[in-house]
C-alpha cells in the first residue's frame, strides 16, 4: 500500500486493516513452518504494510503532518526558475 492510499483511510479502517494483516501474517508464519510457501516474500510485504499503517496512526495521534515542510513554497520555485532562465 502507498502512503497516500493509507492516509485516505479513517482511523477505524486503519485499525481493521492492521488486524487483518496481522492475522494473515500469523497464518503464514505457521504455514511456512510446515510447508513451502508460494510467495515467501509475502511475509515481508505484510510486515512493512503493518509498519506503514501504524506510522500513519501514530502521526495522527501526535498531530504530525509529514511532507509539508519538505515541499517548497510556490514563490521559491518561481524564483529559482527565474534565476535559471536569466543565468543562461
Amino acid at each position: 500500500m502507498k502512503a497516500e492510499d493509507i492516509r485516505a483511510l479513517g482511523d477505524d479502517e486503519l485499525r481493521a486493516r492492521i488486524a487483518e494483516l496481522e492475522e494473515e501474517r500469523f497464518r503464514l508464519r505457521f504455514r511456512s513452518a510446515t510447508e513451502a510457501l508460494e510467495d515467501p516474500l509475502r511475509q515481508r510485504v505484510i510486515r512493512r504494510d503493518v509498519a506503514r499503517l501504524q506510522t500513519i496512526l501514530r502521526e495522527r495521534a501526535k498531530g504530525l503532518v509529514r511532507g509539508a515542510a519538505a515541499t517548497p513554497a510556490k514563490k521559491t520555485v518561481a524564483k529559482k526558475a527565474a534565476r535559471r532562465s536569466t543565468a543562461r
